[in-house]
């Protein structure tokens, strides 16, 4: 069997797929007809599906024989962002967000390449049968970009129902590098992330007479710059690790002091030790902040921890990691192989790694996904290629499925033969 022959033969259809899912993109939660095509792909290659698992999730299985159970996952789910490539196929799609406002909609994110993928693989391991023994869990996820979509699936008993994978697998399209080749590491690869929202709450008054309040905007700048020093002055140099403050909502007009400011704020972490080290140094910075500005124990900040929204980093697996790099270099030649290196956004795929309190070997690789005239423009002039979550990002799409769809499908080959 000769897998590259085996994808380019379906490549033409698949782009097309592609090209239709970056036209009409979905929003978290809302990823209704993307979940309906992925279904109905999957059971045009005789897979049983479960449709509407844990929102608009998809579960694909397909067994052949005993052997090893794989789990497949590609995410569904596009950006509130306008789209700017100025493609032929470029989405045009207004949609009303969960919050009611009315927004543009685009793949800013590479999800259209990563139900592509999900669609190819199951192809190819279909029409390869006689090579496999084992099982494979097609996993169509939705709501990766608001971090519900894995756990909700898990919730709803994704691996009671279906079986406990042995291997879980994902890939995601980075702009680092050139179409055809991919990137992958053994250990965190992806950060994990929380969220925090700080109510500080302080005296409010007439902006003319401050001394006799306790203004909680001044606290909230102190606050804000003394966590920069958590990452710079705490943690070592080889530590990653990120704070954020995003949002800082106070006050109606310039002439009054709020009785009241709240921020949100981001941090990330490769590790647990690193999480809960910047956790407590947050809660002592706003406790003590506050106090040396004279506010009352009554009133010291309110530090509330979002569960929904942590996410552990995302773990590759060591010697799972290594057989991906074996099918790659077979399949696509070992100079398209590089070495990753850890990027600080986070993915929920990390979620199905310990689900259900098991650990389960998983790892995600990384698909090239600018273009070469692009990639030599960096390489001549500097100009970066845009990055994913922006309105100009689009990759490739032939080098770009035929690279993740012939290193993921190789991959479940190389597990289950």
């Amino acid at each position: 069997m000769d897998l590259n022959k085996l994808v380019q033969a379906e490549l033409d259809d698949l782009v097309g797929i592609y090209k239709h899912l970056h036209a009409n993109p979905e929003l978290s939660h809302q990823e209704e007809k993307s979940s309906k095509l992925i279904a109905d792909q999957l059971e045009a290659c005789g897979i049983s599906v479960t449709r509407n698992f844990g929102g608009y999730g998809v579960v694909g299985v397909l067994e052949n024989g005993d052997g090893p159970t794989v789990m497949v996952r590609g995410d569904m789910d596009a950006l509130p962002i306008i789209e700017e490539t100025g493609l032929d196929y470029a989405s045009a799609v207004i949609a009303i967000d969960n919050y009611g406002n009315e927004t543009g909609v685009m793949h800013a994110c590479g999800h259209d390449i990563h139900m592509t993928t999900l669609i190819g693989t199951a192809r190819m391991l279909f029409k390869s049968k006689n090579n496999w023994q084992g099982k494979i869990l097609f996993v169509g996820q939705p709501a990766e970009e608001v971090g519900g979509g894995a756990r909700a699936m898990i919730k709803q008993g994704l691996f009671e129902q279906f079986g406990y994978p042995d291997y879980c697998l994902a890939t995601h399209v980075i702009p680092q590098i050139e179409a055809g080749n991919i990137m992958v590491k053994p250990g965190p690869i992806m950060a994990g992330t929380s969220q925090l929202k700080i109510t500080l709450r302080g005296v409010g008054g007439h902006g003319a007479i401050p001394h006799e309040c306790k203004d909680p905007v001044v606290l909230a700048a102190r606050i804000v710059t003394s966590l920069q020093a958590i990452v710079s002055r705490e943690l070592s140099p080889l530590t990653p690790g990120v704070v954020t403050v995003g949002s800082i909502h106070g006050g109606t007009r310039a002439n009054i002091i709020p009785s009241e400011v709240v921020m949100e704020v981001t941090f990330r972490f490769a590790d647990s030790e690193t999480h809960d080290h910047i956790l407590k140094s947050i809660k002592r910075i706003c406790k003590y902040e506050a106090l040396s500005m004279g506010i009352p124990e009554e009133l010291l900040p309110i530090v509330e921890f979002d569960d929904d929204s942590h996410l552990p980093a995302t773990t590759n697996d060591s010697g799972l990691t290594e057989i991906i790099r074996k099918a790659a270099s077979e399949l696509l030649g070992e100079d398209k192989v590089h070495d990753a290196e850890m990027v600080m956004v986070s993915e929920d795929f990390s979620l199905f790694r310990s689900a259900g309190g098991k650990e389960i070997p998983s790892c995600m690789f990384f698909t090239g996904a600018t273009s070469a005239k692009e990639m030599a423009l960096f390489h001549e002039n500097g100009i970066n290629p845009p990055s994913i979550h922006n309105s100009k990002f689009y990759p490739p799409p032939e080098p770009t499925i035929r690279t993740a769809v012939t290193t993921m499908a190789g991959s479940v080959l190389k597990l289950l033969s």
